[in-house]
């Protein structure tokens, strides 16, 4: 086990999150006299959000321990967050003596069985002399290809065991980034060029493969709109001249709906086309071709058949496109077609300015963009407030705005946002919540004030029907329970006063802090029509040409 620690060490792990039990105490022995932290959480769920939160936030494997039979249960639900939104993670679990799994021994669980469903790869280790090899393919096996989690079940006989090891000879397992072939770069940068409407996609893949230098490199050479998906929020900034919004059912904007609408040709690169994202799929695919460039092959073809599928990691692919349409023409000047996606910016944004009581949603966000920069780290989870998230929350760099994309386990955004911290200490870093949300793993407040886990949350709470008065749990008064700093508002003016207020007084304190916003109960998450009677992107109006 001090071989394993040493090998994590060697990986970039500085951090690990869990809770130790019986049957993995040699390995946290180890941990003792490495140079890794340990974090103890109240719950293995919460232990596996905040690695993947850590991961997200650096671009490294995140690890999280927990000790044999319902530890490893409790994982599987991280686990599964983190193989579908491709996060790289580690989950070390103890076991019982080998034997007693089928004798059926306290908390003894096959969970190498359990796992691979929702793991890259699951496995137990059965002798000492293979602890490094196997926690460096675990490793290797994260991050490579299409990233994503890894289960090591360690029985306690194992763990006792020893093993030789040299530090000075071992290393990690390079891991190997095919260079993307010529052919299907050179046809994609000419239908690129070929087509009068072309749009970039940038899913979560070009987040993972730090590509967003590349991304912006093509799309201002070739003049090219760029819109992002959930996942690839950050990707491209909001604020530049070629940020074509969001498309999608939820988290979308109308003029990336508009934009989307108009387009003849979609570069995807590093999305899976999610249903939140493309809704009916003859709507999405009529009248455009597509190009889907992703690291896993399996991933093209696996929605809709495109155009042209290209494997390749998101970065060395989108070089090479940039590369060759350098060489292949002079760079563009912004056309009509980029005008268009301009006036469609101005013409088709959604109110956020409102004044109204009970408080809507839209203006919490506006206070949200006001009151922090450019280099806080968001983090928020599943429901209407990660809907609104996504509409209405600005963001500029990559690894800023963390959402669990596809599986939205409840209660995923706290632990996370531990993760995140734990990773920037010194960067501000805020959890967007919902009240429902919040209750599950709620508890993992406390590991954060013991720990002394500085973070802001922001609740937006519509659990109160304003026609029968208040209702619903005191938020303020658990937080007092932790020792924590809370403010209630339920006037839109007050809102970027408490704001700051938590900023100062986290940092100050180093708590987390709540700021429980009071919204509207019954909300419009569409802000246009309901959620269940949308089953196609939201019509453009009818615009003045622009040579009108």
């Amino acid at each position: 086990m001090e071989a394993v620690a040493a090998v994590m060490e060697s990986e970039g792990v500085d951090t690990v999150f869990g809770t130790p039990g019986a049957a993995i105490l040699p390995l946290f022995a180890a941990l003792r006299n490495s140079g890794i932290k340990h974090l103890t959480v109240r719950h293995e769920a919460g232990a596996t959000h905040a690695a993947d939160g850590w991961a997200r936030a650096t671009g490294k494997v995140g690890v999280t321990i927990g000790t044999s039979g319902p530890a490893g249960t409790n994982m599987i639900s991280g686990l599964s967050t983190a193989l579908a939104d491709s996060i790289p993670i580690i989950c070390i679990t103890g076991q019982a003596e080998p034997a007693t799994p089928r004798q059926e021994a306290f908390q003894a669980v096959d969970i190498v069985e359990i796992a691979k469903p929702v793991t890259k790869w699951a496995v137990r280790l059965t002798e000492p002399a293979q602890a490094v090899w196997v926690f460096r393919e675990a490793f290797r096996i994260a991050r490579s290809g299409r990233p994503g989690p890894v289960l090591i079940d360690l029985p306690i006989d194992v763990q006792r065991g020893a093993c030789l090891y040299n530090r000075k000879v071992d290393a990690p397992i390079p891991i190997e980034v095919p260079a993307p072939r010529a052919q299907p770069i050179n046809a994609a940068v000419q239908m690129l060029q070929e087509a009068e409407r072309p749009i970039i996609l940038a899913g979560g893949g070009v987040i993972g493969a730090q590509a967003s230098d590349e991304l912006r490199q093509l799309a201002e050479y070739l003049q090219v709109p760029v819109q992002v998906t959930l996942m690839g929020k950050g990707a491209f900034p909001e604020h530049h001249p070629l940020f074509a919004g969001m498309a999608g059912l939820q988290t979308q904007t109308p003029w990336g709906n508009a934009t989307f609408l108009e387009s003849d040709l979609v570069l995807a690169v590093g999305a899976r086309f999610c249903d939140r994202h493309t809704g009916d799929l003859q709507t999405y695919r009529h009248g455009r071709k597509f190009i889907h460039v992703d690291i896993e092959p399996t991933q093209i073809g696996k929605v809709f058949e495109p155009d042209l599928g290209i494997v390749g990691h998101a970065k060395p692919t989108l070089a090479a496109m940039r590369d060759h349409a350098r060489r292949s023409s002079p760079q563009h000047a912004p056309g009509v077609w980029v005008e268009r996606v301009a006036h469609l910016r101005t013409t088709l944004r959604r109110r956020d300015d409102f004044d109204d009581m009970p408080i809507k949603p839209p203006r919490v966000f506006r206070e949200i963009n006001r009151s922090f920069g450019p280099d806080t780290t968001f983090v928020t989870a599943i429901g209407l407030y990660e809907i609104w998230s996504g509409q209405f929350q600005q963001t500029f760099k990559p690894r800023r705005h963390m959402v669990c994309g596809r599986p939205g386990p409840l209660g995923w955004e706290v632990p996370a946002a531990i993760g995140v911290k734990s990773a920037l200490p010194d960067e501000q870093v805020v959890a967007v919540v919902g009240d429902h949300s919040f209750q599950f793993l709620m508890e993992e407040i406390a590991g954060a004030a013991q720990h002394k886990i500085p973070f802001v949350i922001v609740m937006v709470n519509n659990a109160v029907d304003p026609r029968h008065g208040k209702g619903g749990i005191d938020h303020v008064k658990l937080m007092d329970a932790f020792g924590c700093p809370a403010r209630r508002v339920e006037q839109p003016g007050d809102i970027a006063d408490a704001l700051s207020w938590a900023a100062l007084e986290s940092e100050a304190q180093q708590l987390p802090v709540l700021v429980e916003v009071m919204v509207e109960r019954e909300a419009n998450a569409a802000i246009s029509r309901s959620l269940n009677t949308i089953n196609e992107f939201e019509p453009a109006p009818e615009l003045v040409p622009l040579d009108d």
